[in-house]
């Protein structure tokens, strides 16, 4: 095998090597959708003083499997009245900006000679962005093609959230990139490598405390999921959604959570870095490389917990509400933010 490889050409190798990359992040991140719709049923179990599942498998760990298949076997009802193009269409596109986001996710520096970014991006936080812009045609295709009232009611609602929330969250980060001068996300974790307080998070708080609020309103999660509001719009956009298409819609919110903290844990908190144990460095060997990557990880749970804690233990803001804190309290903080970071610079260059 090994000299099956060195016998391929640099372009062989390269095509070679991040096919083999692309299967894996693909399959992890699958992996960690499925394992966290069920950390999720879990915690609410525990939260409520309930068992949660915990019949398939030991412990319930096969759970997950189980809902696979009985999304797959169930019957794929299309109702009558429904825009049949666009109804097929939306939760197929519903994965994508998660799956296409993860191109250029850093999930540690090396292993053995392969980095561990399937496309490291001069402008990787600009192409993030731009592919989360995408997502909200998913939901608005969903709400116009169920020709109902309260799906297009969720659909509607999701457009402007979205659209709101997604300007203040690019302006929180613009003052990472003024203190990193870079827009790629490796040369971030880099600038962060040293000592724990290098970490962003305690260079720019208000900058992560507005990326993470925003995070939750991008992902319509409790307590901004106004799309959804099943004690006002009986579920929203998915409302006659059933089976598999029901089902991708619910994996693209999860795969958007992990993609979200992802992205916390590069931009704010050192990425696959961990000062303590000396891991702050391109890793050396193969042990070095797989550390970082359960590290990274690590950190990503972290975040899904506190997504998972905020949903059972926070109410949902009302509409008005929702729209009164993105464009009145984000945006103008994100604004002061990025001024007084800009002047600090300047004041000390």
């Amino acid at each position: 095998m090994i000299d099956w490889l060195n016998n391929l050409s640099d372009t062989q190798q390269f095509v070679l090597f991040t096919a083999v990359k692309v299967v894996a992040a693909f399959a992890v991140l699958m992996t960690m959708v499925a394992y966290v719709v069920l950390l999720e049923r879990r915690v609410c179990a525990f939260i409520q003083d309930r068992v949660g599942p915990n019949r398939v498998g030991p412990f319930g760990l096969l759970q997950p499997a189980a809902d696979g298949i009985k999304a797959f076997l169930k019957e794929e009802f299309t109702p009558a009245h429904v825009r049949k193009i666009y109804f097929f269409l939306a939760p197929a596109i519903a994965l994508m900006p998660a799956i296409l986001n993860l191109a250029v996710i850093p999930f540690g520096s090396k292993l053995g000679n392969q980095p561990m970014v399937l496309a490291n991006l001069n402008v990787g936080i600009l192409y993030t962005f731009g592919i989360v812009s995408l997502g909200v045609y998913s939901i608005v295709l969903a709400g116009y093609a169920a020709n109902s009232k309260y799906p297009f009611l969720g659909g509607i609602r999701s457009s402007a959230q979205m659209i709101s929330y997604e300007i203040s969250m690019g302006l929180a980060v613009i003052p990472v990139f003024l203190l990193t001068g870079s827009l790629n996300l490796n040369e971030v974790i880099g600038y962060q490598t040293g000592a724990l307080w290098h970490w962003l998070v305690f260079k720019q708080p208000l900058a992560f405390a507005l990326f993470l609020g925003a995070a939750f309103a991008e992902t319509n999660r409790t307590p901004f999921d106004l799309p959804e509001a099943e004690q006002e719009l009986a579920g929203g956009y998915n409302v006659e959604y059933s089976a598999i298409k029901f089902a991708l819609f619910f994996m693209g919110e999860y795969a958007n959570m992990i993609l979200a903290s992802a992205m916390m844990v590069t931009l704010f908190f050192g990425g696959w870095t961990l000062p303590w144990f000396g891991l702050d460095q391109p890793a050396a060997t193969l042990l070095g490389g797989i550390a970082q990557i359960a590290i990274f990880l690590a950190k990503v749970l972290v975040f899904l917990l506190l997504f998972i804690w905020v949903r059972w233990m926070w109410p949902r803001f009302r509409y008005d509400q929702l729209m009164d804190l993105g464009w009145r309290r984000f945006l103008p903080l994100a604004l002061a933010n990025i001024v007084v970071t800009a002047v600090v610079l300047w004041l000390k260059s």
